[in-house]
């Protein structure tokens, strides 16, 4: 195992080759956290043969420090917030609701840009795989199994290139599955484990969402004539 990824393509298919049991089968769904959790996936749904689709989750960062996580949300008024951060920093309620309604303006315009016309996908009773190109805190990772958990899937497997060991630990008592392929002690950040970590754009997001969704419409089509 190579000890840094050269950009999230590559993290993607050395993950799907930790996850080959669940490929080719029809009740596996991949699901990528955007933006860069999108590639990663994409090469892991080649490799399974699977359908990909998104879940859309925004970080809830502390003012004037937004890089640093007090919480996420989801669709459908999830939060998951971090206690922790909050009271360290004093956060007040207002606060955390200011920048709630804020992010989720942008989860609502993600949602609409990235997946067109296209509804999200079925998970009830279907194993998802939900993928992130890494996990730092946690936060953002809990907000999407949160509203995954709501849907009621079969099982959720989280799989990630990178994370802190005692994340990964406390999230599979939270999820059937938890695959990682490093777990540096200490992470520091998630960019120091890629070469290349630029920021994905929402053009490569929608450009490798509508290769995924163009493929699910003909397998669709031929089933219906199957039919």
């Amino acid at each position: 195992m190579a000890t840094k990824f050269h950009d999230r393509a590559e993290a993607g298919k050395i993950l799907a080759r930790r996850l080959a049991a669940y490929a080719n089968r029809p009740d596996v769904l991949v699901v990528a956290l955007p933006r860069g959790g999108v590639p990663v996936a994409f090469e892991v749904a080649e490799a399974l043969h699977a359908p990909l689709d998104i879940c859309i989750v925004r970080k809830l960062g502390v003012p004037h420090h937004k890089e640093l996580a007090m919480g996420a949300i989801a669709a459908g008024g999830i939060r998951v917030l971090n206690y922790d951060v909050i009271s360290w920093f004093g956060i007040s309620s207002k606060t955390i609701d200011e920048v709630a309604a804020k992010e989720l303006r942008e989860l609502q315009r993600r949602d609409h840009v990235y997946r067109g016309e296209h509804p999200p996908l079925d998970v009830r009773n279907r194993i998802v795989i939900l993928i992130d190109d890494g996990i730092a805190t946690g936060s953002t990772i809990r907000a999407a199994i949160a509203i995954l958990q709501q849907q009621q899937p079969q099982r959720i497997v989280v799989a990630v290139p990178v994370a802190p060991l005692a994340t990964c630990q406390e999230l599979r008592a939270e999820v059937e599955e938890v695959v990682c392929l490093l777990t540096p002690e200490p992470l520091y950040a998630i960019g120091l484990w890629y070469e290349n970590f630029s920021q994905t754009t929402d053009d490569e997001v929608r450009e490798l969402l509508a290769r995924q969704f163009a493929v699910s419409d003909q397998l669709s089509s031929l089933m219906e004539l199957s039919f």
